[in-house]
């Protein structure tokens, strides 16, 4: 009696490779973005609870980040992108932002960031 071969064929294992490699460019072209979007969640909430500036004037809340995105090489917003807030005594900052990264070709993928410090 002939045994049944078990395994993967060529054209399946070819299959799945394009799959594996198309999804592994795909994350590789998007980790900057989510990379960035984390830099600049982390400054928000170090701004937000930094007792130094809870009283702090709105512009100099705007250069504190300024120096942070330098440090951080945040180049997706500036400091005048910030919406600077008070809530229960408390400073909140947020943004929101837009990403669009190509892919490839005439493709490309838009992705909308929302960051708060208090989030």
């Amino acid at each position: 009696m002939r045994k049944q071969q078990q395994g993967i064929s060529l054209s399946g294992m070819l299959t799945w490779s394009a799959v594996v490699v198309i999804f592994a460019l795909l994350g590789m072209k998007l980790l900057p973005s989510y990379m960035e979007y984390a830099a600049i969640k982390r400054a928000l909430v170090a701004i937000a609870s930094d007792p130094g500036l809870q009283n702090a004037h709105p512009g100099e809340i705007r250069q504190s980040f300024g120096k942070r995105a330098v440090i951080d090489q945040i180049t997706a917003i500036n400091s005048h992108d910030i919406q600077i807030s008070k809530v229960r005594g408390q400073t909140v900052l947020s943004v929101s932002y837009s990403v669009k990264t190509p892919l490839f070709a005439n493709i490309s993928l838009s992705i909308d960031f929302t960051a708060a410090s208090n989030r």
